[in-house]
């Protein structure tokens, strides 16, 4: 095949070299360096296909569907790990849900922020849907991840089998009820300013039905090939953290980051093309859709295989989270961001890295 053919095609080329790749490692030993350059590879594809998707179906379904389709996926991973998981299972999904939360908030919003803001100085987004995804995150987070260390029932960090019941169905509805919300009832909270929209430069010709149904396809193809190569990942990055020295938990950061590239890229991407709206649906839709989503899940696993689960965070980790939801608050109530905002959320980011490596 030409390599003029090769560079047009590559965006389903990848996705099928990277399922050969991931069935070729279990029998055959893979260099890292190859599984780490073509998940880099998927993920570039994966942005392709669900800016696609995005494109045919318009805001916000196009950054809902891509939030919900990583975040899916990534349920499927923490619930295989945690089966599979002997010691430290108990907490696996509380510190990916956490890693998660914190590298969106702060990783994603505060680089989308910034770079924004470097390229167009200032830029504007309906605090309506924003103030309304935050408030949302705030209750999902409390319950799901700060609260279990305050009831009595059980000694915390865990929930009594009826609390975690109990929390996982309220969890499941507010997300629900929030997704309602954003798709239906009040769309228009979550589109981009009017001002933005007329912008002629960011309008083209939308892709036909039978092309986004192949992005569609390839875009669940990307985001599995992510999600397996992260995992096979996952036991030669466990050894490098073990060499250095750095706690375990760093493990569950790489990984979490990892996974969450395909929605990063876009959403930076967006923020460049002064699209931050875009951004923003981005990041809370993921960040509310991993608790949404994953704290139902492994709460099911949990009540039906009688595993244990351990949601409650440590003081540390309460602290860095009350922070980043006050942060957040307060830095998109006025519908307008500068550096300042983006600089802001990646300190605390650059905090909670290091003291995950330094506890």
């Amino acid at each position: 095949m030409p390599m003029t053919r090769i560079l047009q095609h590559w965006t389903w080329i990848v996705p099928v070299a990277a399922w050969l790749l991931i069935l070729t490692s279990k029998g055959v030993t893979v260099s890292p360096f190859v599984l780490a350059g073509a998940l880099i590879l998927t993920v570039l594809a994966a942005v392709h296909h669900a800016e696609v998707v995005a494109h045919r179906v318009g805001e916000p379904f196009g950054t809902f569907l891509l939030a919900v389709a990583v975040t899916i996926i990534e349920l499927g991973l923490i619930l295989t790990l945690m089966s599979a998981a002997s010691e430290g299972g108990a907490t696996l999904a509380r510190d990916t849900v956490f890693a998660a939360v914190m590298i969106i908030l702060n990783g994603l919003l505060g680089i989308c922020i910034l770079v924004g803001a470097i390229k167009h100085r200032e830029q504007t987004f309906q605090q309506t849907g924003v103030s309304a995804s935050l408030a949302a995150l705030c209750a999902l987070t409390v319950l799901t991840l700060v609260l279990p260390n305050f009831t009595v029932t059980n000694p915390g960090p865990s929930y009594s089998s009826a609390q975690l019941g109990f929390v996982a169905v309220v969890s499941f509805l507010l997300y629900a009820t929030f997704v309602g919300v954003q798709t239906v009832r009040h769309r228009d909270y979550f589109l981009p300013p009017r001002a933005v929209t007329l912008d002629e430069d960011m309008h083209a010709d939308p892709p036909t039905n039978g092309q986004a149904f192949l992005s569609a396809a390839l875009l669940v193809a990307c985001l599995g090939g992510v999600v397996l190569l992260a995992k096979t990942l996952a036991y030669p990055i466990e050894k490098w953290v073990v060499a250095a020295g750095a706690p375990l938990a760093v493990v569950g950061v790489i990984i979490a980051a990892l996974v969450l590239l395909p929605e990063s890229i876009a959403a930076i991407r967006a923020a460049l093309a002064n699209r931050l709206q875009t951004s923003l649906n981005l990041g809370l839709g993921s960040a509310l859709a991993t608790i949404g989503l994953t704290i139902p899940g492994v709460a099911t696993l949990s009540l039906f295989a009688h595993m244990p689960i351990a949601l409650g965070l440590n003081p540390k980790g309460i602290v860095l989270l009350f922070l980043t939801l006050i942060v957040s608050t307060l830095s998109l109530a006025t519908g307008r961001t500068t550096i300042l905002q983006g600089a802001m959320h990646l300190v605390i980011l650059g905090v909670y890295l290091f003291t995950t490596v330094v506890p």
